[in-house]
């Protein structure tokens, strides 16, 4: 018995030294509340700026998923980079919420390549739900785009591919086709005539003085470079002239001296050039100036970012190219806030359009939420816009770089093109600044040629 209690004893004590072990862990608890001031570290704040960490307006209830696309890698990246800042600033502006919805981007970054756009899209859809998309930069990507669109029903706004096949592809059938809703930039036939319009006034002014009216074309190997060339080759050769040479280069190239001296033996009037790439672009501007080729020059696509003469310098005067403008007091206002909060000017065919875009989807969804007792979905903006949009009953008119972006039935899946709506000037370019040269109604002064 007495061995019995001294056992009792030594289990007693060593229960209690076990209970005054755990009680020892107690007082790690107060320990927790180190992990709280994670959520005021300074370093979180700068992600406020970033869309998917906006602040959200207590009405937000619900959630809608909107891809962003854009070249955000690649030869195109600097407009991408405008893309994105432009959506934000858009987005900033109305807390990302719309009614009692809070939108939430996923960036798609299709890298200026059709197979890793789809990729990134059919990912964007399958993978983070996406329920509608918005913008887009290159025409190859967009023809890809399309297919991906009419699979999975996904209403897409704005995109900037401008090639023909997309006008095509959509004709074939717009039920299927029409998700890809609205272009932001209209077929090159459209606008490109501009370009051979501004040289023949030249001309009859006394301006510019071609020996004979001869052209070279230079352009990328794209959906848009072969667009484009196409269709000012056409304009140029109704009006007399004669094409001596075509070439093609890949998106990405870095080196035109062997084609510059090719054309400069030549000795044409007119060089066109176009790409999308900004390093291939002013690569291809600085390149033949060192060569000397001293041709009337349009180079479609040079200010379509915002820092361009830091690219090319003195290399660009006398250049001619079509770009919108900011001339409007809200376009002004846009990119003194864009300079001031990014360090540099926006481009209006970039920035500027990629701001309006992002807006006119903003309309667009505030009218489909009015109309369907507060409820955004695919199928209801798809419904909207073709039975407003389309039918040229709805325009959206609260843009900074184009008066109205509308649309009818003869013009879809392009905007109506001319005065009031829809139109690039050109313009040619001195010391970094450009000067309108065409249409003559609005110009600051004639077509100059190179001395």
């Amino acid at each position: 018995m007495k061995h019995q209690l001294s056992v009792v004893l030594v289990l007693a004590v060593l229960a209690g030294m076990v209970l005054a072990g755990c009680g020892g862990a107690a007082p790690a608890a107060p320990a927790a509340p180190t992990a709280a001031p994670k959520a005021a570290e300074p370093t979180a704040a700068p992600k406020a700026a970033e869309p998917t960490a906006a602040p959200q307006a207590a009405a937000a209830s619900k959630v809608f998923k909107l891809g962003v696309d854009g070249p955000f890698s690649g030869p195109s990246a600097k407009n991408g980079e405008e893309f994105k800042r432009s959506f934000q600033m858009a987005m900033e502006a109305i807390n990302y919420t719309v009614g009692d919805y809070k939108i939430e981007p996923v960036w798609i970054d299709d890298q200026s390549d059709p197979a890793k756009g789809t990729a990134a899209y059919e990912q964007a859809i399958v993978q983070d739900k996406i329920q509608a998309g918005v913008l887009n930069w290159n025409s190859s990507v967009a023809v890809a785009l399309m297919e991906l669109t009419a699979k999975y029903k996904i209403p897409h706004f704005f995109g900037f591919g401008a090639t023909e096949v997309v006008n095509e592809t959509f004709a074939s059938n717009p039920e299927k086709y029409g998700y890809w809703m609205l272009k932001g930039w209209p077929s090159p036939a459209k606008l490109a005539i501009a370009y051979v319009a501004a040289l023949e006034d030249a001309i009859t002014a006394g301006t510019f003085k071609p020996a004979e009216k001869t052209v070279v074309l230079a352009g990328e190997d794209t959906d848009w470079g072969r667009s484009f060339l196409k269709a000012i080759k056409s304009q140029f050769e109704e009006k007399g002239w004669k094409t001596v040479g075509e070439e093609y280069f890949p998106i990405d190239q870095s080196e035109f001296t062997p084609l510059w001296n090719k054309f400069k033996d030549l000795n044409p009037a007119v060089v066109v050039l176009s790409s999308t790439g900004a390093p291939t672009m002013s690569a291809a501007i600085k390149q033949m100036d060192e060569v000397g080729l001293k041709s009337m020059t349009i180079a479609d696509g040079l200010g379509w970012v915002g820092d361009w003469y830091k690219l090319t310098g003195k290399a660009s005067d006398y250049v001619l190219d079509e770009i919108p403008q900011l001339a409007s007091d809200k376009g002004k206002a846009f990119a003194k806030t864009y300079e001031e909060k990014y360090g540099e000017k926006p481009s209006p065919s970039a920035a500027g359009l990629a701001y309006d875009g992002t807006n006119f989807f903003i309309a667009v969804a505030n009218e489909v939420i009015k109309a369907n007792n507060g409820e955004l979905t695919s199928d209801a903006i798809y419904k909207f816009v073709k039975d407003n949009i389309w039918t040229g009953k709805w325009s959206y008119k609260d843009g900074i770089v184009m008066p109205d972006y509308k649309y009818t039935a003869d013009t879809i899946p392009d905007p109506v093109v001319g005065p009031g709506a829809y139109m690039f000037p050109v313009l040619q370019y001195f010391d970094g600044e450009s000067k309108i040269v065409y249409p003559k109604d609005i110009a600051d002064q004639p077509v100059k040629a190179k001395p």
